[in-house]
């Protein structure tokens, strides 16, 4: 591939409704895209991170002054295709939100050369996938189980909901007693420590699906402890940077599913080989959500068609986060969402509505 020019655009996008979690809420999406023009295809590729460090160590305006400063000038001294740009770029350290927005621009702009969607690559033998949705913490219990009935309702099958120190034990309870038949699953993002654990071994009652990385991503040694102690799947996500970590965790025995969201371990080809590792290891794997625009959301749509994702994942239809995406609607019947079948990733990109909620961009040029 010759790049011949890449874009950085900042896009500030308000959400529906606040999204709380144990670390923040999040009113709107400041939102990173990675633009890439390469032998006249235009492939984009979005990068996860927030705008402040607290999901990870990695943030918007840092992404961007990585991307510019480090990886840009040499994407234009190489010809790379995007499944040499991981190894290329192995030097420089961390930044995989960033680097894996750089990956998925190169591999749009790819595929679309090839005639081909991200699917038809994975050779993905499925046309739709089931799909759950994330509920932040409520202001109180009845608002909770009003938001569940309404997603109940619009024909999700599954509800995960984010927990934290006093709003955990009363509200699982409150829903699973509401909808007995709902799959369930509770994440904690961390919030707990492992003194904890016999508190966390009080959602064993609820029957639910798994508990999402409840402790500290460092604390490998609590994980080993609550998950011998728990009948309730222990899941990781921050945890799980790459396959060769994944595969560390699942012997060690701290996890028994995996969350794999494609920005925080590199890339998607990454997600791709962790998928690959928790299959060989009969572990299930299901792909998270970072409040993704149309154009993430196309791209997890096609990776969880792969036959390791056997659990829903947070994928969630477009109203769920937008009023207005700046891409064709995702929608949401009987639980499931249809693959696009576009090549590419399959995002049908509206420019005009992609600028509308554009505060900043930046073009760089090959020399």
């Amino acid at each position: 591939m010759k790049i011949s020019e890449v874009t950085l655009r900042r896009l500030s996008m308000p959400l529906v409704k606040p999204f709380r979690t144990s670390f923040g809420t999040q009113t709107q999406r400041d939102v990173l895209l990675v633009e890439v023009l390469a032998d006249g295809n235009i492939g984009y590729g979005e990068c996860v991170a927030m705008s402040v460090p607290l999901y990870s160590e990695e943030y918007v305006i840092g992404a961007q002054d990585f991307i510019s400063r480090f990886i840009v000038p040499r994407l234009f001294q190489k010809e790379l295709e995007p499944t040499e740009f991981a190894e290329e770029m192995a030097d420089l350290l961390g930044n995989r939100m960033a680097k894996a927005s750089v990956e998925m621009a190169l591999m749009d702009s790819w595929l679309k050369a090839k005639g081909i969607s991200f699917a038809d690559y994975l050779r993905v033998d499925r046309d739709r996938v089931p799909v759950g949705v994330s509920i932040g913490i409520a202001e109180s219990i009845d608002a909770l189980v009003a938001e569940v009935n309404d997603y109940v309702e619009q024909g999700y099958t599954r509800v995960k909901l984010k927990i934290e120190p006093e709003f955990d034990i009363a509200p699982t309870k409150a829903i699973r007693n509401e909808f007995p038949d709902l799959q369930l699953q509770v994440d904690a993002n961390q919030a707990y420590r492992a003194p904890d654990i016999d508190h966390l071994l009080r959602l064993d009652e609820f029957e639910l699906l798994l508990i999402e990385q409840p402790m500290s991503e460092s604390d490998i040694a609590g994980h080993i402890k609550l998950a011998k102690l728990m009948q309730t799947p222990v899941c990781l996500d921050e945890s799980i940077t790459s396959a060769s970590v994944a595969k560390d965790l699942i012997e060690l025995g701290a996890t028994s599913v995996v969350n794999i969201k494609p920005g925080r371990v590199g890339g998607y080809l990454e997600a791709v080989r962790i998928h690959d590792v928790c299959q060989k290891l009969s572990v299930p794997v299901w792909c998270g959500g970072m409040l993704e625009t149309g154009i993430g959301r196309a791209a997890n749509l096609a990776l969880a068609g792969l036959p390791g994702f056997s659990l829903p994942g947070d994928i969630s239809g477009t109203n769920r986060y937008w009023n207005r995406d700046i891409t064709q609607e995702f929608v949401v019947v009987d639980g499931e969402i249809e693959l696009p079948t576009g090549i590419g990733f399959g995002a049908e990109v509206d420019t005009e509505m992609l600028l509308s909620y554009q505060t900043e961009y930046l073009t760089l040029t090959r020399p």
